[in-house]
């Protein structure tokens, strides 16, 4: 059999091992409701939904804030059912996740044994918090997958061109730009790792520019990787006339972090301090990585088989696993002038907020440790394979551990939604004995899920999403809609505080933790005594 099936046939295998480990999570975290938890993850959702349901469905649904992509790949299964339990997001991010596992093992495979690249996949796939996010909409399993493959592919065309395969350089440069194109559609990191591919490119391209193909497929990937986020940009000045709405606009996250900071109060840790956002980042990566000191030692032998991998295979293309790396400078950078905090629970302020970020360092984690295993001299080979299988086990009982403490993505979810949820449901109970077909007044930027628990199509509320409606409904509340809920604080309270004429309060719901909701029914709805029915 030739070399490339046999590693076809090892490409699959590891696949599958990715699969069934997938649906035992999912069959796991289905069972005990733990799909909906991030409230991140109801929002996703509630995009995807709503660019075919609502007042004026389109691609302007699509907002100005988070990148698109991910939305469109949950859009084909956000039907009703799947919506409401959270399945809409579960489907895209296992293939994803089944797609990083798988491109983990590739990427080993460049220079190590098929046993050692199966310890660098058992490290990447048995993450508990991995296995969690990939039952979820959250992001992180797609941008990973793409993260992964980009360095797969740019790896392959420097060994093809090293070796003089120009026309399988092509391809894989091809392949990477197409996955590059997509990361910058997914998250903001993805506009930096683009770029920095691209200075691997340039650095062997340059040498060789009078070759026309070659130059050909290199102006190719510079177009699209330009275009992409001009693109974005585009979109959003035409949306909201500003280019850069993500990043200064009401919803962008320095927006959120001037209107959560109360004055005088001392900013989130990090703020202005490289150092300080660096060791929150690689602390809530160390943390999901492993319980205990596990992620402490795990991040020690990181980075001595970074050194041990970039000096061994310094003449074999492992430069652009440096690109791995990327996370740390980046998210260090969000922390400190980006107004994106990370919460630990064991450092100030002793909570939980944006610990997934450690989880992009995973691939690094999970890679570079094995190249340790190139110290041991090839002709003691029988001690590499008892070393790698040590080091499997070692790996399951980590696993199982990180598992039973909660993983710590999962401890953030459930500590966050402990009083969001019960809010949702109990409005929930409320909104679905509405008569059928009413049109209900709601900000849904907020408690969305309670739409989702009730099963009401977001096409029978008025809320921001769609900007025309919204704005006259603000201005008359009860002439618009016949139904309008506010939520302390939010922008239909203080619409009904403005405009109260012909409205009446028929429910109040309140929660531990959650501002008070109050439900109002417009004159034309006031003498129906259905909505208690149980209609």
């Amino acid at each position: 059999m030739s070399k490339p099936a046999s590693r076809s046939q090892e490409y699959l295998l590891v696949a599958m091992l990715a699969l069934v480990l997938a649906a035992i999570s999912l069959s796991y975290c289905y069972s005990h409701a733990l799909l909906l938890l991030y409230g991140d993850a109801v929002a996703h959702l509630h995009i995807a939904r709503r660019l075919f349901d609502s007042r004026r469905p389109g691609f302007r649904q699509l907002g100005t804030v988070w990148l698109p992509l991910p939305h469109l790949l949950i859009l084909p299964f956000v039907n009703m059912a799947w919506w409401r339990n959270g399945l809409a997001g579960a489907w895209p991010s296992i293939a994803c996740y089944i797609a990083a596992a798988t491109g983990i093992y590739r990427l080993a495979r460049f220079w190590l044994s098929p046993l050692m690249s199966l310890v660098a996949f058992a490290a990447f796939a048995l993450s508990p918090g991995l296995l969690y996010f990939a039952t979820t909409a959250m992001t992180e399993p797609l941008f990973l997958a793409e993260m992964i493959w980009a360095v797969v592919f740019l790896v392959a065309f420097r060994l093809h061109m090293a070796k003089g395969e120009r026309a399988e350089a092509q391809r894989a440069l091809i392949r990477m730009t197409l996955v590059l194109v997509a990361a910058i559609f997914t998250r903001y990191d993805g506009w930096v790792l683009a770029f920095l591919a691209w200075l691997f490119v340039v650095q062997v391209w340059f040498p060789l520019r009078r070759n026309r193909e070659m130059t050909r497929a290199f102006i190719v990937m510079t177009t699209a990787l330009a275009i992409a986020p001009l693109i974005w940009l585009v979109y959003n000045q035409y949306l909201s006339g500003d280019a850069l709405d993500f990043l200064r606009g009401p919803y962008s996250a320095k927006a959120i972090d001037a209107r959560t900071t109360r004055p005088g109060s001392p900013h989130y840790p990090g703020y202005h301090s490289m150092r300080v956002a660096a060791a929150y980042f690689f602390k809530s990566a160390k943390l999901g990585a492993g319980s205990g000191t596990a992620g402490d030692w795990i991040a020690w032998l990181a980075a001595a088989g970074c050194v041990v991998g970039g000096w061994i295979y310094r003449k074999k293309s492992v430069a652009p696993l440096l690109l791995l790396w990327l996370p740390l400078a980046f998210y260090a950078y969000c922390i400190a002038y980006g107004a994106v905090p990370i919460f630990l629970p064991i450092w100030w302020p002793f909570s939980w907020y944006n610990t997934r970020y450690g989880m992009e360092l995973l691939p690094t984690l999970a890679l570079f440790p094995v190249f340790l295993f190139a110290l041991i001299p090839v002709k003691l080979a029988r001690w590499r394979d008892a070393a790698a299988v040590c080091a499997l086990a070692l790996i399951v009982f980590n696993a199982y551990r990180t598992a039973r403490a909660t993983p710590l993505v999962l401890q953030e979810a459930r500590a966050n939604s402990a009083t969001r949820i019960p809010f949702e449901r109990a409005l929930a109970r409320t909104l679905v004995y509405m008569p059928p077909r009413v049109t209900l007044l709601m900000y849904t930027s907020q408690y969305v899920g309670a739409l989702q628990r009730a099963g009401i199509p977001l096409k029978q509320t008025l809320n921001e999403g769609d900007f025309r409606e919204w704005q006259a409904a603000l201005l008359d509340p009860a002439g618009q809609a016949d139904y309008v809920l506010a939520t302390d604080g939010d922008a239909v309270a203080a619409a009904v505080k403005a405009h109260p004429q012909g409205l009446q309060e028929v429910s109040v719901i309140c929660s531990t933790g959650q501002p008070c909701a109050r439900l109002y029914v417009s004159p034309a709805r006031a003498a129906r005594s259905d909505l208690y029915t149980g209609r």
